[in-house]
């Protein structure tokens, strides 16, 4: 693996526009309208500052490729209650992928989320997404659904982790999301 450096940016910030651009395109072809929208309406869904301090985080792995910061991969996470945090947006760029970036990116957001006082990850992805599930069962994360179904049966995959080592005394100091603000999170998200 070549040597990769995280950077935490604003989910705004035009180093992150390739990673949502490809993954939308991604999304797109995989899925279509089968949620009954397109791929933009959903990663359009949260304002960006969901993913900002002091609840959230969005990041890219950069390579330098002829002396210009290139992102290969990116994730984020957004406060989805006082304890939980909500993985979104785990890409990696296809000419990047089988080399562990994602796996690089998802451990970064974890220990984010552990030094900002969370306890739990939760996250969903789609059933045309089989290289997301082995990821997340590869990293720990528990199936919120029975692994035995067939994908399209299941629809959305949801997993659920528990955070080790969430230094003591952190608290979360955050108002509570409302319960329809946490029912909207489960229509139709893909990641």
């Amino acid at each position: 693996m070549s040597d990769t450096i995280v950077r935490f940016i604003a989910a705004d910030d035009p180093l992150a526009r390739p990673l949502l651009d490809d993954l939308e395109r991604e999304y797109d072809a995989r899925y279509g309208d089968h949620f009954g929208s397109r791929a933009s309406e959903e990663i359009n869904r949260y304002p960006v500052q969901e993913f900002a301090l002091p609840s959230g985080a969005f990041l890219v792995l950069v390579e330098f490729v002829d002396g210009v910061e290139t992102p290969i991969a990116g994730g984020a996470f957004r406060r989805y209650d006082d304890h939980t945090a909500e993985l979104k947006r785990i890409w990696t760029r296809a000419d990047r992928r089988g080399r562990g970036l994602a796996g690089e990116v998802v451990a970064a957001l974890e220990s984010e989320a552990r030094r900002l006082g969370y306890t739990d990850i939760f996250l969903t992805t789609g059933p045309r997404q089989p290289e997301a599930v082995s990821l997340y069962l590869r990293e720990g994360y528990e199936p919120q659904f029975d692994t035995t179904l067939p994908p399209a049966e299941v629809g959305i995959h949801a997993f659920r982790k528990r955070l080790v080592g969430v230094p003591a005394g952190t608290t979360r100091t955050d108002a509570p999301r409302s319960a329809a603000a946490s029912a909207r999170t489960h229509e139709g998200a893909i990641a």
